[in-house]
């Protein structure tokens, strides 16, 4: 499983955003269906709120990567 981390320019970041930015969609449309179909984890629970407010902290996976969301 691939480990990435990604810096927050403000308080939060959509879910579906997030995957787009960090290259795991390639779009925020993918984004939003990889949410839908319930490969995503947020904390190590599915997520299905496809504009979830990601914060400081948290961590996401979905397909094999894992995202670690730091402070800016």
């Amino acid at each position: 499983m691939q480990t990435m981390e990604f810096r927050l320019k403000g308080e939060h970041v959509a879910l579906c955003d997030l995957l787009k930015l960090c290259g795991v969609a390639d779009s925020g449309g993918q984004g939003k269906m990889m949410v839908a179909d319930g490969a995503v984890k947020v904390d190590g629970k599915v997520e299905l709120r496809k504009t979830a407010k990601i914060v400081a902290g948290q961590t996401v996976q979905c397909i094999g990567q894992t995202i670690r969301v730091l402070a800016g």
